[in-house]
């Protein structure tokens, strides 16, 4: 069905594209029989694909990154579709509208996306009573509940220098609704926001998560970086992470770079993400398996079943689509995790973690 759904979709603006299908997901999201038919037709449940990582446990490894469902309005549609785990924003601790549409661009010819979208959000406390209600509803059923996580950015009008203050505010109000929490701070969207991955600005933020740990209650605290850091930097953000008690790393944000690329909306300014990332995230992947233990969620460029598999075998933990979800459909969550068990069942291993370093093998 996708490959039609998706003529038409990609005839509309890339936006309107986007708020249509999420419409439709919030929608399915609050009926059973449509859950039931979406996980029927997509979902791969099966518990060999289980993932334990940052103490929590996930039904399988793929998750979909933030930025498809910013204010958590379809989070039951996309958990029945298969994603073991659903990332929602980025949200910010004031509500936002984004930057000046047009503002999200489809490169058909490199199956990539450009999107300048600002963190457009209805911001944190509006989050957090939405994920409220759904615990309560537990509108899960048929099948496990998805793993939720809440990206936290920096509201735009708060300058640099107060970001820990702000990340604090966000980071408080959706605390207790979240699995986990992300601390972004590598979009390119928001004015000096990658400033806050160099070592001092990095530390001040990361000592507020330390700070609701003690307040709030243990909650795993994920950091994601971005792919133009060089080895340096990575290193720094690296050590700054392990100091400050991160639980793990998401790697990797957009892309400003645009090397090799045929489609004439490259020239847009913004975040380049899908297939052309895909080199560039696997690279750094593999250096931060060379940094660190932590658990590595990678993102970026993920856009069929081997290229998963190249990830887990690389390092990853977990696993997050997006742009190959909107280039794909709902039938690349069946297909990845099917990768990935005929991956374990070639190798004879009992789990995808047991993938790592098998590469060649």
């Amino acid at each position: 069905m996708y490959p039609l759904a998706k003529l038409a979709l990609f005839r509309l603006d890339a936006e309107r594209a986007h708020e249509l299908v999420l419409g439709g997901l919030a929608l399915a999201g609050r009926s059973v029989l449509a859950r039931r038919w979406l996980r029927g037709a997509y979902a791969l449940p099966d518990p060999r694909l289980r993932v334990d990582a940052f103490g929590l446990a996930f039904p399988n490894p793929l998750g979909l990154a933030a930025g498809l469902d910013k204010d958590g309005v379809a989070v039951a549609a996309l958990g029945a579709l298969g994603f073991g785990s659903v990332e929602v924003g980025s949200v910010t601790a004031l509500a936002q509208a984004g930057n000046p549409a047009p503002r999200l661009f489809r490169l058909v010819e490199d199956e990539a996306l450009v999107n300048r979208m600002g963190f457009n959000n209805a911001g944190a406390a509006a989050l957090a009573a939405r994920l409220a209600r759904y615990a309560a509803a537990e509108p899960w059923a048929p099948g496990p509940r998805p793993v939720v996580g809440v990206n936290v950015g920096k509201s735009r009008v708060v300058e640099l220098e107060d970001a820990p203050d702000d990340y604090r505010a966000a980071l408080g109000a959706v605390w207790q609704v979240a699995d986990y929490l992300v601390v972004n701070v590598s979009s390119p969207n928001t004015p000096g926001l990658r400033s806050l991955q160099e070592r001092e600005p990095l530390a001040r933020v990361l000592e507020v998560t330390a700070g609701l740990r003690a307040t709030l209650g243990a909650k795993p605290v994920l950091l994601k970086l971005s792919p133009d850091l060089d080895d340096a930097q990575l290193a720094d953000a690296v050590a700054t992470a392990h100091a400050h008690g991160v639980a793990g790393l998401v790697a990797t944000n957009t892309t400003l770079l645009r090397d090799g690329l045929r489609s004439p909306h490259a020239v847009e300014a913004g975040g380049l993400s899908g297939r052309p990332l895909a080199a560039r995230a696997l690279a750094v992947l593999e250096r931060l398996r060379e940094l660190s233990d932590l658990p590595l969620v990678s993102v970026g460029g993920v856009h069929d079943g081997a290229t998963a598999v190249a990830r887990l075998q690389a390092g990853a933990d977990l696993l997050q689509v997006y742009t190959g979800f909107v280039y794909r459909g709902p039938g690349l969550v069946r297909e990845v995790l099917a990768a990935v068990l005929a991956a374990m069942e070639r190798r004879g291993v009992e789990r995808p973690a047991d993938l790592k370093g098998t590469a060649g093998a």
